[in-house]
């Protein structure tokens, strides 16, 4: 099911998420659909459950699309419940990044390299997991959702006050999307 997503400004996007129960396999099945079926939707690369409304600790991440400018993403999806970083590269890169729950905004956002994740897969499967490259990227980003972090906030001061007014109408949901959004 398609859901809408949360924009900034509601409060959902601010809070740490909740484990995810693995012994509710068939809710958790349900989630999953509906964070690809709302990402396909939106013409996304990432989702994560707060998103939509739900916090748990749950992620999904789609390279579909991206795969011309970063071949190495052929085939690149995956679900992440419960994710754990495990370790993460002293270098850093800076990425251009944008958000489903912050339309319209793009900045660059200087992240670890290389990560290592524990995580359970749509299998509810144990997975641990190295990601560099845009990937690394994608997971990073998906995974401060988690923690109630919007990429925004690892932005320089003054790129953040640039900014302020058009965070304030988004706020009041005073912006547009091709996507269903909600405000709460």
């Amino acid at each position: 099911m398609i859901r809408p997503i949360y924009i900034y400004g509601s409060e959902i996007l601010r809070k740490r998420a909740a484990e995810a129960d693995l012994g509710r396999r068939e809710e958790l099945e349900a989630l999953i659909q509906d964070l690809k079926d709302t990402l396909v939707h939106a013409d996304g690369c990432g989702l994560a459950a707060p998103q939509i409304g739900v916090g748990l600790r749950v992620v999904i991440v789609d390279a579909a699309g991206l795969e011309d400018t970063y071949d190495y993403l052929k085939g690149f999806k995956r679900v992440l419940v419960n994710p754990v970083i495990t370790e993460e590269s002293a270098e850093k890169t800076e990425y251009s990044e944008g958000c489903l729950s912050l339309p319209g905004i793009y900045c660059d956002v200087l992240r670890p390299a290389r990560i290592t994740v524990e995580y359970y897969d749509e299998n509810l499967e144990k997975v641990t997991e190295t990601f560099d490259k845009f990937g690394c990227r994608m997971i990073q980003h998906e995974l401060s959702h988690l923690d109630g972090d919007l990429f925004i906030d690892h932005v320089a001061p003054i790129r953040r006050k640039m900014l302020a007014k058009k965070l304030q109408k988004m706020a009041k949901g005073k912006v547009s999307a091709g996507y269903g959004i909600a405000l709460k």
